[in-house]
């Protein structure tokens, strides 16, 4: 979203929002929705069928334990890499292909996140998604309503993010409970504040539009609420797999 050519003046976040920014921040919106639809789904569909699990993870017939299949690791890994060809090429993909890919990892994440389904039981599953639901939708308020300008915020942020990457990295190897645990509490206060910046990001973002007088449906536009949707399902994502981690039961 860093890479979009709307212009905005700091202040810009005190104007009254027109037409034009709620249509782009419907659009934002509406996309994210889309792509949170399509990953319950597939993780519904994965993650309650065992046929369909099969292709994910399969019994070893020598040692009697399950491994994961090579269709298993790319719905584990593809979306990695297709967040990050969707957040640099916004400038050359087309916006068809955008959204492509956009569908695409939504789908695979959703197949990613069977994984969880099997892993935690079904009222954690609920109750960690209606929390990070909550969370997001207050913070999203508060992110859209608040007179203080967030973007001073942005170096901290970003800071954190690296840092909880780095931290899980490190952890994947020492296998620290109390660690993890550490992690999963930070990753949830980082990601609750991200989800009040963007917010905040995306109204500014819609007003620059509005201030251009460029239309919502322009090519750039739809292509630009595609990547702010992707920041806002990120946040949304990570919130609740870090509300697992502390308060799932493992079945």
């Amino acid at each position: 979203m860093e890479q979009q050519n709307y212009q905005y003046q700091e202040n810009s976040v005190f104007v009254q929002q027109g037409s034009v920014s709620k249509k782009f921040f419907a659009s934002v919106f509406t996309w994210m929705f889309v792509a949170l639809g399509l990953s319950t789904l597939a993780a519904y569909l994965f993650g309650t069928n065992l046929e369909l699990m099969q292709y994910l993870r399969v019994v070893n017939p020598e040692t009697g334990k399950m491994s994961t299949t090579i269709f298993g690791y790319i719905a584990m890994f593809a979306p990695l890499v297709l967040v990050m060809t969707i957040s640099f090429g916004l400038s050359r993909l087309s916006y068809v292909a955008l959204v492509s890919l956009f569908v695409l990892y939504a789908a695979l994440t959703g197949v990613s996140l069977s994984f969880i389904l099997w892993a935690y039981t079904s009222s954690s599953v609920v109750s960690c998604f209606a929390g990070a639901t909550g969370i997001f939708g207050i913070m999203a308020f508060m992110g859209y309503t608040t007179n203080v300008d967030l973007s001073k915020f942005r170096t901290i942020l970003m800071v954190g993010v690296i840092g909880i990457i780095i931290a899980t990295l490190i952890n994947y190897f020492i296998q620290s409970e109390s660690f993890n645990l550490l992690l999963a509490y930070a990753g949830v206060a980082i990601f609750t504040a991200l989800t009040a910046y963007d917010v905040q990001k995306i109204k500014r973002i819609g007003e620059g539009i509005e201030a251009n007088g460029d239309q919502v449906l322009s090519i750039d536009a739809k292509k630009t609420s595609i990547v702010a949707a992707l920041s806002l399902y990120l946040d949304f994502l990570n919130i609740f797999i870090f509300l697992l981690r502390i308060f799932g039961n493992r079945r």
